[in-house]
């Protein structure tokens, strides 16, 4: 008995073009999806970094400024950031971060356009805005022995975070993350890209 040659048959399933398509797209909705949710999450680790952790660690102080007073310098909307300096090494022009002596005591990021000092060593300034016409109308007698000293700028991040705590929002986001997952996995489910199917080889012997 002649022993013929081994025939080996294998079959392939055919991908349509439209499923391949919806594959790729698959598959990059899924790429892009995954970078944005990295991004975000890195994101607001470093934020909650900068504005929480390190005035504590570092010293340095964030403020945001609400008014366009220091333009062009400062744009409403910038955070400032500020470091602690001795108030006997102020001198004019410094551009300082204080609680103003009137009305609401609030806190004010102008230029000091008057610096003294009296008898008893106390330091006296009077401040002024950028993009103002005059003087604040009120001096300052500093308390302590440290002031805050603009350091940086960094452009429209409190717009950006005063944008983030709006309820709408914030519900978005709540409920928004948590759908865009479930996306993530229903399509990594429906969406597997098509493999090879190989069945068994079929050995035809004579």
């Amino acid at each position: 008995m002649t022993a013929s040659p081994t025939q080996c048959t294998r079959s392939t399933t055919a991908v349509s073009p439209t499923t391949a398509r919806t594959t790729r797209w698959a598959k990059a909705f899924r790429g892009i999806t995954r970078a944005a949710t990295t991004s975000v999450m890195i994101g607001a680790a470093a934020l909650f970094l900068f504005l929480a952790v390190g005035p504590r660690v570092l010293g340095y102080q964030t403020s945001t400024m609400l008014t366009g007073s220091m333009a062009p310098m400062i744009n409403a909307g910038d955070v400032v950031v500020s470091v602690p300096k001795p108030v006997s090494e102020l001198k004019n022009r410094d551009v300082i971060t204080y609680g103003i002596p009137v009305e609401d005591h609030r806190v004010e990021t102008h230029r000091i356009v008057e610096i003294s000092r009296n008898d008893n060593g106390t330091t006296v300034i009077r401040t002024k805005g950028d993009a103002n016409s005059g003087a604040d109308p009120w001096t300052a007698a500093l308390q302590g022995g440290t002031v805050h000293v603009h350091a940086a700028t960094i452009p429209y991040l409190g717009t950006a975070i005063r944008v983030l705590r709006e309820p709408v929002l914030l519900q978005g986001l709540m409920y928004g993350a948590p759908a865009v997952l479930v996306c993530m996995v229903l399509v990594s489910i429906w969406k597997k890209e098509p493999g090879v199917n190989s069945p068994p080889v079929t050995d035809h012997r004579r």
